[in-house]
């Protein structure tokens, strides 16, 4: 019955018609070295897709397990303001593109990641974030994939490691915050700026999960849409590997 199976399995194979004969000549002549070669080649298959997708080593992000103070009834925080870290009055005259130079170089060598959004872009991505609050991005590692949740409260997305939202829930902290400040928004821009963890991202994580929420929150991307929309709308149909796909294909393009 052994046999049976595996020889089905090998017919699902592209490359079976190909070697059918060499298969047929080995599994009559030695039986026990053709179940070895399969279990071995099965054995090698499950490891791969085990490396491919394996859980995260807990160990590597401990500082992300340990709860922050909880909010108690504290939910609705107020936005950050720029004038607590940029001299807003010495940018009053200048002019949006001034403003974006000044703002990149403001960043340049800060552990931070920054940007400057056309205030007509941010409209889109605002409303995107008002219909879908929570979502889901895979981000690279060295063995697989992470999953980090976003949750948007005004102006600001915070991002949790999903395996620290399970064990902590809304206490979970935070491994990356953006804030998109809105203050400058008559010159025709909105400032972006992330704050991350060190201990669990480095900046360009960081700077990828950034890429995708804006990617998927700008809502020109019909596809992208559809995963936001089943993920609120419809968990049981969501499939995290769509994310994964999503992502691959940016890496291919």
């Amino acid at each position: 019955m052994r046999m049976e199976k595996a020889l089905e399995n090998l017919k699902t194979n592209p490359y079976y018609e190909k070697y059918a004969n060499r298969i047929a000549e080995l599994q009559n002549t030695s039986p026990e070295e053709f179940m070895e070669r399969v279990e071995q080649c099965d054995k090698a298959k499950k490891n791969e897709t085990k490396k491919k997708f394996a859980s995260v080593d807990t160990r590597q992000f401990s500082s992300v397990l340990n709860p922050k103070q909880a909010l108690g009834k504290e939910i609705n925080v107020p936005d950050k303001k720029l004038e607590d870290i940029f001299k807003i009055e010495l940018v009053i005259d200048k002019s949006s593109t001034e403003i974006k130079s000044i703002w990149e170089e403001y960043h340049q060598n800060k552990e931070v990641i920054s940007a400057t959004i056309p205030v007509d872009v941010y409209s889109n991505i605002k409303e995107t974030m008002n219909h879908f609050p929570v979502f889901l991005f895979p981000l690279p590692r060295s063995q697989g994939y992470e999953f980090i949740m976003c949750q948007m409260y005004g102006h600001t997305v915070h991002f949790t490691p999903l395996l620290a939202y399970q064990v902590h829930k809304e206490n979970a902290p935070e491994c990356l915050t953006m804030v998109h400040y809105t203050e400058l928004s008559d010159k025709g821009i909105i400032l972006m700026r992330g704050e991350y963890d060190k201990n669990v991202l480095n900046g360009k994580e960081a700077q990828c999960i950034a890429n995708q929420f804006q990617m998927y929150y700008s809502g020109k991307d019909p596809e992208r849409l559809k995963l936001l929309e089943s993920f609120t709308k419809s968990p049981d149909t969501f499939k995290h590997m769509d994310l994964i796909s999503q992502l691959e294909n940016i890496s291919l393009t």
